[in-house]
């Protein structure tokens, strides 16, 4: 017979096993919609706000096009391993559109998507018309990205590498 005074429910273990899953669930959700509304943004929305380096779409299509019409062509001599820790030697070749070396100031950013408190930027010395080198040492392993900064006179380029991998020293 079911009824308010009868507690015999209370001891079978489905009834436990529903009420431990309901709770589980429920504690998952408030964690995550916790994390949620910690007010943590992306890095690169960070830097964006401290640097002040936002850009409306006008000036985004306008940067663009100056990139577009430089045309700027790199080569980068990538070492067969990176190793965190290390010293890492770069070479970087620069030219114009016409295939003529280009002498100015570069300087490589190396970025890490997923901490950006550990991005530095180096900058590279012209060893020859065109020709640039540089040392780079990885503080931590992972996944790594390069962004270059060219600038001849007023003209900019910039030119970001595909990601890369960090090794720990063995």
């Amino acid at each position: 017979m079911i009824s308010q005074n009868n507690k015999s429910g209370l001891r079978n273990p489905w009834v436990w096993g529903m009420l431990a899953l309901i709770t589980v669930v429920l504690s998952v959700n408030a964690t995550f919609i916790w994390f949620a509304t910690k007010g943590t943004r992306s890095a690169l929305v960070e830097r964006d706000y401290d640097t002040g380096d936002r850009k409306s779409g006008e000036e985004l299509v306008k940067e663009l096009k100056e990139q577009h019409k430089l045309s700027w062509q790199t080569e980068i001599k990538k070492p067969t391993s990176i190793v965190m820790g290390s010293p890492t030697s770069y070479e970087i070749g620069i030219k114009d559109r016409d295939g003529n070396p280009v002498s100015g100031k570069l300087e490589v950013m190396a970025y890490r998507p997923s901490n950006a408190s550990k991005d530095f930027t180096t900058a590279f010395k012209e060893v020859a018309p065109g020709r640039y080198q540089g040392y780079i040492n990885f503080p931590l392993k992972g996944y790594w990205e390069l962004h270059l900064r060219v600038q001849r006179g007023q003209e900019v380029f910039n030119v970001n590498t595909d990601k890369f991998m960090v090794e720990e020293q063995s």
